[in-house]
């Protein structure tokens, strides 16, 4: 299974730190969306949208994102880091690819190292995260679905 994974990580690289442990595990590419790059997502197989929550939802450049290059119909996956909460996790992206007939394939999420706003005061929260047990649970869940998809 050929996958994109179309990912927005700034604050601390968090939820990079999650998709490269995916794509180490097999046929997967990686891609900023902020190198502002135009993506051709139709030869994939499958896409994954990935971003920390800011303000408690996706970022809105991957929500924007995926508006504008998400393929009508394309199986896709959501992966997500939090501080503190996980807010509308995958919500805003769900909902895009919904309008889009895109059926979903699951979804990720672990806490990730948090300084933002007031968390700043107490030196983050969420140390240490995501870990080595987040990381492998990340890679489980890429290839339960890479396995899944081979059997459907």
């Amino acid at each position: 299974m050929k996958t994109a994974i179309c990912y927005y990580s700034k604050h601390h690289g968090n939820t990079l730190k999650v998709v490269k442990a995916m794509a180490g595990e097999g046929r997967a590419e990686l891609f900023d969306v902020t190198a502002r790059q135009p993506a051709c997502l139709e030869e994939y197989d499958c896409v994954g949208l990935a971003s920390g929550i800011y303000g408690m939802e996706f970022h809105k450049t991957m929500v924007e994102f995926a508006r504008q290059y998400l393929p009508a119909g394309k199986p896709v996956f959501f992966v997500y880091t939090y501080g503190g909460a996980r807010g509308s996790g995958a919500k805003a992206v769900a909902k895009v690819a919904e309008e889009k007939g895109c059926p979903v394939l699951g979804e990720f999420s672990c806490k990730g190292y948090d300084t933002f706003g007031p968390f700043k005061l107490v030196g983050g929260i969420a140390k240490g995260r995501p870990n080595r047990q987040d990381l492998e649970n990340a890679r489980s869940f890429f290839q339960n679905l890479r396995v899944q998809n081979v059997h459907d």
